[in-house]
């Protein structure tokens, strides 16, 4: 085992092994800042149901022969104010809404899928995640939107902080509900997106969801809680990566069990007052 973390810190100096890290860390900061915001608002599972949207449009990525990423962005968005609309409109619960959405997205990547010949290669690289073979482009372009979407939460923190605790209040403060609902389905359209890659589009929601309820077992504050959070999300990608490589591993699993293994003890310690 000791040599295979030697083996894991001489990976260190190979450029696959830093685009991992440097786009998981972005990555893990985008879920947990945005997951806190899903989860307190009893969401989390728009970020499966987009997940899904994300497969269909990777299948018409990958059958058009274009960049992927580039066709999911804007359907996955796209989707996302499809879902708001749907809760708005048609009065449907969230959770209906979601599931309306995620099935057909579902459902066209199956059938393009099977259009082209079947599951290939590729497409299974996004379904279940392979963060070691991040691209130069894929890194960029993390940063890039990652630092779009960390700058847009800051301008819009207050209300976004405001429509979670209390909407009704928000809405009578004069804060526009609708445009900050749309924003923030745009940032969590965007995280989805670039998270397929760190996890895969299985797990995305579990990579939003997880560092947030354990956050939320033993933060006392919303600060705390976000804090805790980000510091659980980052870690658990640079162990997740070390313990994939080390014994030879599915990374976007082993990232998202770690997770759950830090909600187990956050559990653990929120039901035994150990920290009291």
């Amino acid at each position: 085992m000791t040599q295979g973390y030697l083996n894991f810190f001489d990976m260190l100096s190979y450029g696959f092994a830093q685009r991992a890290l440097i786009s998981g860390t972005f990555i893990a900061i985008l879920c947990s800042v945005l997951g806190m915001f899903l989860v307190l608002r009893k969401l989390s599972l728009i970020g499966d149901g987009l997940a899904h949207v994300t497969f269909g449009s990777v299948a018409i990525g990958i059958f058009l022969n274009v960049y992927p990423v580039y066709v999911a962005i804007p359907i996955t968005v796209l989707s996302g104010f499809g879902i708001l609309k749907l809760i708005q409109k048609t009065r449907l619960y969230a959770d209906a809404a979601i599931g309306v959405v995620s099935s057909a997205g579902v459902s066209i990547g199956i059938l393009i899928a099977s259009v082209a010949g079947g599951f290939n290669v590729d497409l299974f690289s996004y379904l279940f995640g392979n963060i070691l073979s991040v691209s130069n482009e894929e890194m960029f372009l993390s940063i890039i939107l990652s630092f779009v979407v960390i700058v847009t939460v800051i301008l819009f923190y207050r209300q976004l902080v405001s429509i979670t605790f209390e909407e009704e209040l928000a809405k009578v403060s004069g804060i526009k509900i609708e445009r900050i609902n749309n924003i923030l389905v745009f940032l969590i359209s965007i995280t989805v997106v670039l998270s397929m890659r760190v996890v895969g589009i299985m797990l995305v929601s579990s990579f939003l969801i997880l560092p947030n309820v354990a956050a939320l077992q033993i933060a006392r504050s919303f600060s705390k809680a976000m804090f805790v959070s980000t510091t659980l999300s980052v870690f658990s990608v640079v162990f997740g990566i070390a313990v994939s490589f080390s014994f030879n591993l599915p990374t976007g699993a082993t990232i998202v069990l770690i997770n759950l293994l830090f909600f187990l003890i956050t559990s653990f310690i929120k039901r035994t007052n150990f920290l009291k």
